[in-house]
């Protein structure tokens, strides 16, 4: 394998370029938690929405919105993924998704036979307005989960049906490091659901390094990829600055971390 940029500090390991080649010395991990490209139906959205103008059905105008810097996926894509990492991954493979694309990962888990869920709800109440004014907006992502169908994973235990966002986070986007990042809550408790202390998580699409800071916070070891320099860079800076270990412990629902260290989205 040819050398590759990467950073590493305690407990994680990030590497800058293409999962395919980044990774391709990784043995297994114990889980695989990622944030993959959604549809193309959904990146066209964050590139081009439509405003309605007073109100009306008629005369809606498009604009621009800020693009996501990577390509979307196709179900194709999503096979391959799977695929590849399916032999790699002792435990569960955890995917936040679109509507579009969440048949594509039960199908694909189904092709390496593994045992998948219903998708599960990530909910923000109030995110993203429909501005056309012209149906409802979509404040849901689906959580596509499956495990290996060995005994001891049958009684891992009972897990959340869903994720709602804590309403002290619901629109609190100016904590934003890359365009389409998750929450640093979400990715904790998807962390601490799915995987055991020690155990290591890896995330081929790492983004702004959302899921590998949840890891190390979690007491887990993390390793990841990110294609995009600019990305990478946030990401390796966010990790090597660390994070401060909450004084007191969290409640329900609600990150106790101090977000201006650890940041808030991936």
């Amino acid at each position: 394998m040819a050398d590759v940029e990467h950073a590493s500090g305690p407990g994680w390991s990030l590497h800058l370029g293409r999962w395919q080649d980044a990774l391709s010395h990784v043995g297994e991990v114990d889980a695989l938690i990622v944030d993959a490209p959604y549809s193309e139906r959904t990146h066209e959205g964050m590139r081009v929405g439509v405003m309605g103008d007073a109100g009306s059905l008629h005369g809606n105008r498009k604009y621009t919105r800020d693009t996501v810097a990577y390509d979307s996926w196709t179900a194709e894509d999503v096979q391959s993924f799977v695929a590849s990492w399916a032999p790699r991954t002792r435990g569960w493979i955890v995917s936040v998704t679109d509507h579009r694309l969440a048949p594509a990962w039960e199908d694909a888990y189904a092709a390496v036979d593994r045992y998948s869920f219903q998708p599960l709800p990530f909910l923000e109440m109030g995110k993203q307005p429909r501005m056309g004014g012209d149906g409802p907006a979509s404040w849901s992502c689906w959580i596509c989960v499956a495990r290996p169908r060995a005994r001891r994973f049958q009684s891992w235990g009972s897990l959340p049906g869903g994720y709602l966002a804590p309403d002290a986070v619901v629109g609190n986007r100016g904590e934003r490091l890359v365009k389409g990042g998750k929450p640093l809550w979400l990715m904790r408790a998807l962390v601490r659901d799915y995987t055991r202390p020690g155990d290591l998580v890896c995330d081929p699409c790492a983004g702004g390094s959302t899921t590998l800071l949840a890891a190390v916070m979690e007491g887990r070891r993390a390793i990841g990829a990110e294609m995009d320099p600019a990305h990478y860079l946030i990401g390796k800076r966010r990790l090597e600055r660390g994070f401060t270990a909450p004084l007191f412990a969290e409640s329900a629902g609600r990150p106790a971390e101090q977000l201006e260290l650890a940041g808030g989205e991936k």
